[in-house]
């Protein structure tokens, strides 16, 4: 009864990629997205979404030894589709609706059945706009670069 594309052990790479996408993405236009979704799958709640808070750790020039920096707000949910095939989501701050859309789409993708389209209709609009945000930064932060060099002195 399992539709999954994925044998053990999973296909982690890509789907970390898919959940990183959705995940990351702005809840407005995951949620505009989702509704203009044809054919919705039905699912049930393993765990309704809800809100928590997770501890985030940093470390000292990005190798030295670990430190806490503070607490940051997170929704999760976990579903599983009709066909028995689970999802996960987790989101920063507090949008229960993203986490479950989230859930529900990452259950979808590891369905043959509804990969490619979900991939088509979600997931590449949402990694689209994530590049264009990416590129964005890139360029504000090109514009504060600081340019360093050393004139020797003679004597």
């Amino acid at each position: 009864m399992n539709n999954s594309p994925f044998k053990y052990p999973l296909e982690t790479k890509k789907r970390q990629e898919w959940l990183s996408i959705i995940s990351k993405s702005p809840t407005d236009l995951v949620s505009k997205l989702w509704a203009s979704f044809p054919n919705k799958p039905t699912w049930n709640h393993l765990r309704s979404p809800e809100i928590g808070m997770v501890m985030v750790r940093g470390k000292a020039g990005g190798g030295g030894a670990g430190f806490n920096i503070g607490e940051m707000t997170v929704t999760r949910a976990a579903i599983r589709l009709q066909n028995g095939i689970a999802g996960i989501g987790y989101v920063r701050g507090r949008s229960k609706d993203h986490a479950e859309i989230c859930a529900v789409l990452d259950a979808m993708l590891q369905d043959n059945t509804k990969y490619k389209e979900a991939e088509r209709l979600v997931i590449e609009p949402l990694r689209k706009c994530l590049n264009e945000g990416n590129k964005k930064k890139s360029r504000k932060s090109a514009n504060t670069k600081v340019e360093f060099f050393t004139m020797t002195r003679g004597d």
